[in-house]
């Protein structure tokens, strides 16, 4: 699963900026086709304590393809899930109202699980899900040094400080409802990237039966800079814009490590 100080030293945040380079380098950045996107909005969820400009990447690149990001106000996602969650709706639904039609959702890690939440919650505001690295079967199987900022996190929401994700966000009620919103079938199409190289979620724990399963070889916290993740987007989100692709006929990638079951 894990391997310790290797692991540790894979997700280093340095070793991710180091890829920005390759990136932009990369004709997956540099070829891009102004109206490929065709106004479709997009929200970003950042990872747990990574903050909305962790994704400012992604963000650059869906803008020069004719896609419309917008920040999912969901800050460093340290919160409460269900506050979070209540966050994302509202940033959705109001960029929906934006654009005039639903939006993708695109989160990475615990971004990823709120926005399969909400895909779950409202489908009729999400035209697609993309999740990146996202323990969707189990929220809680992150390598432990997460598992410890978020119990110290806990205790000082218990200690007075608002804010941040508490006792029933890890065990309590609002942790079972919360669990058994991430596991409702989807309606809309979406898409896991998953690694095993990754050194924070276990890839097996983004094994999501609602989505396409695509494996790519980045870091965990280097997904959003890896021209690989990109390459798998392209085509994919291309195929949203269009409607060639729906809840209802998707078919498993080449690159995918599991077949699709159907949802919803």
């Amino acid at each position: 699963m894990f391997d310790g100080l290797r692991s540790a030293a894979r997700e280093s945040a340095l070793r991710a900026l180091w890829d920005v380079p390759r990136l932009l380098r990369h004709p997956v950045w540099r070829n891009a086709d102004p109206g490929q996107g065709n106004g479709l909005g997009v929200v970003l969820v950042p990872g747990f304590g990574a903050g909305e400009a962790s994704l400012s990447p992604a963000a650059a690149w869906l803008r020069a393809r004719g896609y419309l990001p917008a920040r999912s106000g969901v800050g460093f996602t340290v919160g409460c899930t269900a506050d979070l969650l209540k966050k994302l709706l509202h940033s959705t639904e109001k960029h929906a109202e934006r654009t005039g039609r639903p939006v993708v959702l695109l989160g990475q890690s615990r971004g990823g699980g709120l926005a399969r939440m909400a895909a779950a919650r409202r489908p009729d505001l999400v035209h697609g899900l993309v999740m990146l690295g996202s323990p969707v079967l189990d929220p809680l199987g992150a390598h432990p040094n997460v598992l410890r900022i978020a119990r110290f996190l806990a205790r000082l929401a218990s200690a007075g400080i608002p804010g941040l994700l508490d006792d029933d966000c890890l065990r309590g009620p609002c942790f079972e409802e919360n669990v058994k919103t991430l596991a409702e079938p989807l309606r809309v199409p979406a898409i896991s990237i998953f690694s095993r190289l990754d050194g924070i979620v276990p890839w097996q724990l983004c094994q999501d039966p609602c989505a396409e399963c695509v494996e790519v070889h980045s870091t965990h916290t280097g997904m959003g800079f890896d021209p690989q993740v990109y390459e798998v987007l392209g085509p994919r989100l291309a195929a949203w814009v269009t409607g060639t692709i729906r809840a209802s006929s998707r078919t498993p990638s080449t690159m995918s490590s599991n077949p699709i079951v159907p949802c919803g």
